[in-house]
Formats: C-alpha cells, structure tokens, sequence
C-alpha cells in the first residue's frame, strides 16, 4: 500500500512538473499581416502568447549584410504575462538599411524550466522609393455636385490608387489607354466641395507603404441649386409612420412628426451611407456605352442638390439635399437599364423604397427607387433599355415616381450630366482619346 502511495506521489509531482514548470508547450506569435515589404516608414503589429508558463522575453531584430539591428528586446521579471501585443514603427534609413532583400527574426521565450522558444524568420524587402505619378489628362473642367474622370500613371505597381476629393476616396482602376497600362478614376466634386476644404489630389502608395500625392489642375464651374420649402400635412404625416413600419422600439408611442423627423434624418443617412457602401466594389472594365437613358416621357419633380425645408405647423421640421432626379410619368411605368451594367442590388432601402443598383464598372452606379415591382436579381447581366419593373411610391415618396441617381466614386453626382451625349463626349470619350 506504501509502494502504491508513494508511486502516486511520484506521478502527481511529475505531472504538475510537466505541465506547469517543465512543460513543453512553445510561445505563439502571430503577425497581423503578411509582412513583405517595408517602405520609408512601417508599422509592424504583433502578438504573443504562452497560455501556460507566460512569457519570458520577446524580441524584434532586422538584418541586412552584416547589420544587425535590435528593433526591441522585452524581459517579462514576473511569471503570469500570457499575452503581449506590440506595435513597431520601422524606419530604415536611421537604421542604415537600404533597397534590398533583410531578415526579420522574431523570437519568444517562456516561463517554463525548459525555456521554450519559438522563432519566426522571414525575408522582407526593404523599400524605400517613393512612387512617381504622371497625369495624363492636364485639362479638367469640373462642376460643383458634377462628375470628373482622370487618368494617370505610376512608376511602379501600387496597392493603393485614386483621388482625393477633400476626405473622400475613389478607387482608381487599372486599365490600358494608347497601348499602354494606366489608371483612370471617377469622382465627384460635392456641392460643399469649396466648405470643405477644396483639395483634389491622386494618391497612390506602394506595397512598402510609401505614399505620393500631386494635386489635379482643374477649371470649377460654379453651379446655383435650387432651394424650397414643403408644408407637411397631417395625411402625410400619417402615411410615413403607417409606412414605415416597424420602427425601432425608441419611436413606438411617438407622434407621427417625430417619427417623420427621425426617417427624414437619421435614417436618410443610414441609407444613404448603405448606397456608398453599396457603391464602394466595383467592377475594373468599363461596361457602359454612350449616354445614359433618361426615363421616357417623364417630367421632372426635383432636380439634384434641391435643398429642402419641411414646415409643419409654421415651425421649422427638418431639412434635406436631394442627391438623385425625381421623374413623374403614369403610374407603374416600366424602368429601364439606363445603361450596360450588372445588378449590384435589389431590395428595400428604406427611404428610396424598393430600389435597385447597377454596376456600369470602374466605379459607376445608377439607383432606381420607389418602385413598385422589381423583375431582376442580384448578379444579372443587363442591357441598356432592358426592363427592369415598375414605378411606385415605396419609401418616402409622395405619388408615383421614380428617382433616380448616380454614384461615381461612392458619392453621388448629378445625373443630368450622365444624360448629356456632349457632356460626355468632351468630359470623357475625347479626353480619354486624345491621350
């Protein structure tokens, strides 16, 4: 019975050897991205982990020749450190490292009586030539809430490439003008474009996260949107919290002005922000052709850039900027494709209704809504002029319409310019020809 005894003494401080001091288990690390380039300046994410004995001493070292430089060497004095993240900003050139293959080794050691260690070691490609941009389009004739394209190129290949218009960005897409490779983007200039700053620049940046940036010559034309105010009517009050239901948990109870100004607000700018979201994946090659189809026979009710007050009991109620053209014809009049392009979506977008988008390519959208019905699918291949539904008056419509719009860069840009073959030709098709 004591042999029994004293064996299982033995077993149980072995055991609790192993899996606490003496145990075996190596430190993890895991780099936040698949680090193979390090430009000018480089931020470098990591984390580790040792989930038993903890960590003992970490370290970040680059090489290149017969340089050794330590980036950071931690020593954990105390047990119990299990996880450690770390962020490192390299600069090569105090370093001395220059354009070339280095060595990036990462060791962890932990807590444990063996002092496990796990090293990661890989070749990385110091960088540190910054990217040259050549414009290729020098003429640009701009209208504020309008459209521009611009075509560049780069000294070399870039994970990042666009414009800048103040704070927002448009994707730049590879494509090949006169033979050769370039870029051509598509962006809007807001109507608040002056407000806000008035810079418009290309930018691109290099896998080595070295970015350059030149300013776009422009020529802006100003442009005068219209303003009114619209009386709201009890009817429609009470048709816009019939319609818009459910609502969140907040409004339940709430009169029909409040619910009013909360659609009108905050939930114009959800879907608004869903649109560019919507808008930001596009495909590379251009698949529209010429000018865009104006719905048939069909008057204006609003024009883009409308600014909009809501009066409700001779108060003030809330305002907006209409970001599309609404068209009136009979009611449920077939919508067509108003150019070539693939169904980005189809569905309810709250304020817009039943709407869909469609992809024209290389940044170019179309939105359709308030529609009454909706005869195609996401991923549909479409024709210009093909049918697509009905008009209606789903969402925060009043009557039967449809709105429509264009988004160009992820924001929205005036469609009646879209519509306009000479406003294309000379915008486009002969701008991107005579390079």
């Amino acid at each position: 019975m004591a042999i029994v005894i004293a064996v299982g003494i033995v077993f149980g401080l072995g055991w609790l050897f192993f899996t606490t001091i003496g145990e075996l288990e190596k430190p993890t690390i895991k780099l936040a991205e698949d680090l193979k380039f390090i430009g000018r300046q480089k931020v470098i994410n990591l984390t580790f982990s040792d989930a038993k004995s903890g960590l003992r001493h970490v370290s970040v070292t680059i090489a290149q020749d017969n340089n050794l430089q330590v980036l950071t060497s931690l020593d954990f004095p105390q047990k119990g450190i299990l996880q450690k993240p770390l962020s490192l900003t390299v600069t090569p050139s105090p370093l001395n490292l220059h354009n070339g293959l280095a060595t990036l080794s990462v060791p962890a050691v932990d807590f444990s009586l063996f002092k496990n260690e796990t090293v990661i070691s890989r070749p990385v490609n110091i960088h540190l030539t910054v990217p040259q941009i050549y414009l290729l389009t020098s003429t640009n004739n701009l209208n504020l809430g309008g459209c521009g394209v611009i075509a560049y190129r780069s000294s070399e290949p870039t994970v990042m490439s666009g414009v800048m218009v103040n704070k927002n960005f448009a994707s730049g897409y590879p494509t090949t003008i006169a033979g050769k490779p370039a870029v051509v983007a598509y962006f809007a200039l807001p109507t608040d474009f002056r407000e806000n700053g008035a810079s418009l620049r290309v930018v691109v940046r290099d896998a080595g996260d070295n970015e350059a940036s030149i300013a776009v010559p422009m020529l802006l034309r100003n442009k005068k949107f219209r303003s009114d105010k619209m009386a709201l009517t009890d009817r429609f009050l009470n048709k816009v919290a019939t319609d818009f239901q459910p609502l969140p948990p907040e409004l339940q109870g709430k009169s029909p002005l409040e619910i009013f100004t909360y659609i009108n607000g905050t939930l114009r700018l959800a879907n608004e922000g869903t649109i560019r979201e919507l808008c930001q994946q596009s495909v590379p090659q251009q698949l529209w052709e010429g000018t865009f189809l104006r719905m048939k026979n069909a008057s204006p009710m609003a024009q883009f850039g409308d600014q909009r007050t809501y009066i409700y009991d001779k108060k003030d109620s809330g305002s907006s900027v209409h970001l599309g053209v609404d068209l009136a014809s009979t009611a449920n009049a077939p919508v067509e494709a108003s150019n070539n392009g693939i169904v980005k979506y189809t569905g309810n977008l709250g304020l817009y209704g039943n709407a869909i988008i469609l992809d024209h390519g290389q940044g170019i959208f179309s939105v359709y809504g308030h529609m009454s019905v909706i005869n195609v699918q996401s991923g549909q291949h479409l024709k210009k002029g093909d049918i697509m539904g009905k008009t209606g008056n789903s969402g925060f419509a009043i009557g039967d319409h449809l709105h429509f719009s264009i988004v160009a860069g992820g924001q929205f840009v005036n469609p009646v310019e879209w519509w306009d073959p000479h406003w294309i030709a000379d915008n486009i098709t002969k701008k991107l020809a005579e390079i």
